[in-house]
């Protein structure tokens, strides 16, 4: 009886997997699926909540899901995916630890989602950190405490500068986001230090293109240019990073100068990982999908999300769904109700959803956002950012958190601590193994 019942592979456990997972779950608890998630991490991350955890608006582990609690019914295999065989419906999984090996499957779902989108920049790799999960955004915040730990404490007008300098790579959501609420939160912390100001500090915005935030549009772009110069942000439009060796940087304009502190958050790319399977691929490397989410020219696989180039419905030059937690989610829940209808013997449905515009938070109580053609600034649009995200961030559980950590900012001052001896808990140790 059990060899009858169709098993459902989930190849990703972020927006699209979960999503999905927790759509098909009931069905599984009844014993009409099977269904198998299988992602390196057991957590899924909202990252629209990634800069205010940063900052210390959330508390973090309010920004992350666990997958075994969220997805009773289904199995959830810690490990990474390192190969898929549809042909022959196997797909490789290697574990944190152990030996390899295949699990088969009926159905597939996709969802590998993307990676930060890296050049071959001399000392990237060695000087800066991404920006894409929660243990990244504790470390950045670490980071940017303890730098103004290092300059209080600093004699050396050199070594001081460098530790007030903060660079931030790539002028999406993302990027905006993250250093917007980092220096908010730094310019409060000043007021502890009887010797930084907040005009000390130097933070640096790096994009190439001539403007910031292009989903809000040009307008709402310009304005926030203009917000974060007025809190004496320097934001370079049109300029690229050319090296950071040694903490240097060196940008396109011509200048040069140390900092401490480097933030790569220059867009992102699919998976690749998706090299390793037997699906369409188009020229940027996304699995190619129909508009109800099946694998172009495969039976019984599925995708979304990031890592899939999907048609919008909506669109009338036939462009692909962008890659944002909006379509994301959508998605998902369409893609479960699909295989769910699919599994009943009845036809998929197409994905149509018409993009309803953007929120952005620019620090406590600044932001911007464009909706339904509305444009919105300031304490409202950042109101707006915190009520539609935490209306999306999954669970009742989660939800209720994250609003509790609200309210108790409203009666309670922003924390400012560094836990900087998070990254290298064994460092007193070692020197008291040497003493």
């Amino acid at each position: 009886m059990t060899a009858q019942v169709p098993h459902i592979l989930v190849v990703g456990g972020g927006y699209v997997g979960m999503y999905t997972a927790y759509g098909l779950r009931r069905a599984a608890r009844k014993g009409r699926i099977r269904v198998t998630v299988v992602d390196p991490r057991s957590v899924m991350t909202y990252q629209p909540f990634l800069p205010e955890a940063a900052a210390g608006s959330v508390e973090p582990r309010h920004v992350v899901v666990p997958l075994r609690k969220t997805l009773k019914g289904c199995r959830v295999v810690t490990g990474r995916v390192t190969g898929i065989d549809h042909a022959h419906k196997v797909a490789k999984v290697t574990p944190e630890e152990g030996p390899e090996y295949e699990l088969a499957y009926d159905q597939i779902v996709v969802a590998l989602g993307s990676i930060a989108r890296t050049l071959p920049i001399p000392g990237l790799a060695d000087e800066a950190t991404g920006f894409k999960n929660v243990e990244e955004a504790i470390a950045l915040r670490n980071k940017v405490l303890d730098r103004l730990d290092v300059a209080s404490s600093q004699p050396d007008p050199v070594l001081r500068k460098s530790a007030l300098t903060f660079v931030f790579i790539g002028g999406g959501y993302a990027g905006v986001e993250a250093f917007a609420e980092l220096e908010d939160m730094a310019r409060y912390a000043t007021r502890y230090y009887d010797n930084i100001k907040p005009e000390d500090m130097h933070w640096v915005l790096v994009e190439a293109t001539d403007r910031i935030l292009p989903e809000v549009g040009p307008d709402l772009g310009k304005y926030t240019v203009d917000q974060l110069r007025k809190r004496n942000m320097d934001i370079r439009l049109e300029t690229r990073l050319e090296s950071c060796e040694k903490g240097r940087v060196v940008l396109s304009d011509g200048d040069e100068f140390d900092a401490d502190t480097i933030v790569w958050t220059a867009g992102v790319k699919a998976n690749p990982a998706l090299a390793a399977t037997d699906f369409p691929l188009d020229e940027k490397g996304r699995v190619k999908a129909l508009a109800n989410l099946r694998i172009e020219g495969v039976a019984d696989a599925w995708t979304a999300g990031d890592n899939a180039a999907v048609p919008d419905l909506t669109s009338e030059t036939g462009a692909y769904c962008a890659p944002n937690a909006q379509h994301a989610v959508r998605q998902a829940r369409q893609l479960a109700a699909n295989i769910l209808r699919v599994v009943d013997g009845q036809p998929p449905q197409d994905y149509e959803h018409k993009y309803v515009g953007s929120v952005a938070s620019l620090g406590l109580h600044k932001g911007v956002a464009q909706l339904y053609g509305v444009k919105v600034k300031g304490w409202l649009a950042w109101f707006l950012h915190r009520t539609y995200h935490v209306s999306r961030v999954p669970t009742f559980n989660r939800k209720a958190r994250v609003i509790l950590d609200w309210t108790l900012a409203l009666f309670f001052r922003r924390e400012v601590t560094s836990l900087g001896s998070l990254q290298t808990p064994n460092d007193e140790f070692r020197r008291a193994t040497q003493s």
